[in-house]
């Protein structure tokens, strides 16, 4: 039998990147995988058809991450059409980048609702219907751990506050079994920090390995956290980054 036969998860932000290669992952252990998109229905739908194609059900639900009710909906959304939830990866997310005298408070309000607010509404709607056992896996960035060039503070700012967040919530939630853990990737490929984009070489010599790691080596961590190999990690951050950090 599989990892995560019988199990439901949702995957916020789960039409491209990392968000879709985790879904796929969660599926092919044996999830049930609904996903959150934005502004793209078409990515979503063919996230949903891999997620299909690896025998579970999927779903695709539009939601806005930074609106707290569409947040809530989307959960509730879940519940309905899968009777359950018993893994929540909180993924989506933006890349502000900029001086810091350059950003403006919508800015600073934007990046906060969808890196954290979002995180904090998920995880309120989402526990009072996981059974115990349960996971929440967040997305954080290996540049809370290290900022090597100016114009990433706000970034890094929003994702330090899941670090603190999913701590107190192992706490919480401890005694009912149900993990909380933060996966910190490094550099990617991925449409938002392509492996041949401006920059890419100077973001690939911070790097040990000397090269950018995959979307899929991301979801196995995720995987490994959402399964039962993983259910005495708790209020943690595994950091997966070719040796940024190092």
């Amino acid at each position: 039998m599989s990892a995560l036969h019988g199990k439901v998860a949702l995957v916020t932000g789960g039409s491209r990147g990392i968000g879709a290669a985790v879904a796929q992952r969660l599926a092919q252990d044996g999830a049930d995988v609904a996903l959150t998109y934005n502004a793209s229905a078409e990515r979503a739908k063919g996230v949903v058809a891999k997620v299909e194609q690896a025998g579970r059900r999927g779903a695709a639900i539009h939601a806005d991450i930074a609106e707290p009710a569409a947040v809530t909906a989307a959960v509730e959304q879940v519940v309905s059409e899968f009777g359950r939830i018993d893994i929540l990866v909180n993924n989506a997310g933006i890349f502000p980048y900029g001086d810091i005298s350059e950003f403006t408070l919508d800015d600073y309000e934007n990046t906060m609702a969808i890196h954290v607010r979002a995180v904090f509404v998920a995880v309120q709607a989402a526990v009072p219907h996981m059974r115990d056992g349960g996971r929440v896996v967040s997305v954080g960035s290996s540049l809370v751990e290290r900022v090597p060039a100016p114009g990433i503070s706000l970034y890094s700012m929003s994702k330090s506050a899941l670090v603190g967040f999913t701590k107190g919530l192992s706490r919480d939630l401890g005694p009912r079994g149900i993990t909380a853990n933060v996966v910190h990737p490094g550099s990617v490929d991925t449409e938002m920090n392509p492996a041949d984009g401006e920059g890419a070489d100077e973001e690939r010599a911070l790097t040990s390995l000397g090269r950018y790691g995959s979307t899929e080596d991301i979801a196995a961590t995720v995987a490994h956290l959402a399964g039962p190999s993983g259910s005495y990690i708790t209020g943690t951050s595994v950091t997966v980054d070719g040796g940024v950090t190092a």
